[in-house]
């Protein structure tokens, strides 16, 4: 029974022992928390100014959001981490990000409809003639069904219809890129990062159901350029679909390094450290052949979908 409640705790692995890694991964999470909530007492105790601004409640409103996709991102990146570095015990925490995603997500929508003075026919009202409302109210639904059923009873109970309901995280990410696009408007340098990195990782799971080697250098290089690029496009899309700001423009900064370096470029840095990283661990070898599933020492199911 000790056993049993010790693996509980966050911070244990599945026989109750500390595990380092999901120890890291909770100070993680909680950090920006944490950090906001320092923030509202310093505003509390020193003023607006000092702390949040002089909108607290729409900045944290951002501040929220912002970590909920990052966290949603880190979520989907523990599948690729964990073969292309070859640290298996990656796997512990990738319920532990999802779920702070959505808690990050819930905090989220629940200072919005503070800001909204709590009149929730209001917040629905936004909801339904705001269209990234909308995007961002469906997304939300989606983590909340995801998180439900998260646990172990759920997996179990569901089957292979829990691993078609988590699949649906991906759509999931494509609507938390594009409400973070809408709501950001004008500097989309953020969101398109974040949409970057979201597109690497979902072409490694492409190449990676079709059979590549998705851990070998060759195709991991390949996959940091192509990310690279849509990561260029979807900038220079937005910017010319969505704006008056001259989308040729956009463009042509990526080859500018005056001002700053544009999000494709950290998208291709990021794809070559992961690259060269793989090549030092793996040797060029191999990757294991399971699609769908791996299977852990205590026997769990975990669906290449999160």
């Amino acid at each position: 029974m000790v056993a049993i409640r010790a693996s509980k705790l966050p911070w244990n692995d599945r026989s109750g022992r500390f595990s380092l890694t999901k120890a890291l991964s909770l100070a993680l999470t909680l950090a920006p928390a944490i950090y906001l909530g320092t923030l509202a007492v310093k505003g509390m105790i020193g003023g607006a100014s000092s702390a949040l601004g002089p909108r607290p409640i729409t900045e944290a409103i951002h501040f929220t959001g912002d970590w909920a996709i990052r966290f949603l991102v880190a979520s989907l990146a523990v599948t690729p981490l964990r073969r292309i570095l070859n640290y298996p015990k990656l796997i512990q925490i990738r319920r532990q990000l999802g779920l702070a995603s959505l808690f990050y997500a819930l905090g989220h929508f629940c200072l919005y409809v503070a800001d909204q003075k709590f009149d929730l026919m209001r917040v629905l009202s936004e909801i339904v003639l705001r269209y990234y409302l909308t995007i961002g109210f469906v997304a939300l639904a989606g983590l909340v069904s995801l998180g439900f059923t998260s646990t172990d009873a759920m997996i179990r109970r569901m089957g292979k219809a829990w691993v078609r309901l988590h699949k649906g995280v991906y759509l999931i990410g494509v609507l938390a890129a594009l409400h973070f696009f809408m709501q950001t408007k004008a500097d989309v340098y953020q969101p398109t990062l974040i949409s970057g990195l979201f597109i690497y990782l979902m072409i490694w799971r492409i190449a990676h159901a079709q059979g590549f080697n998705s851990t070998s250098l060759r195709v991991l290089l390949s996959l940091s350029v192509l990310a690279a690029a849509l990561t260029a496009i979807t900038e220079y899309a937005w910017y010319s679909l969505a704006t008056n700001i001259p989308a040729d423009r956009v463009l042509l900064a990526n080859l500018s390094f005056s001002n700053s370096i544009r999000p494709a470029w950290w998208v291709l840095s990021v794809g070559l450290v992961l690259a060269a990283i793989s090549k030092a661990r793996n040797g060029g070898k191999r990757g294991a052949a399971g699609k769908s599933r791996c299977i852990t020492k205590s026997g769990e199911r975990y669906s290449l979908a999160s």
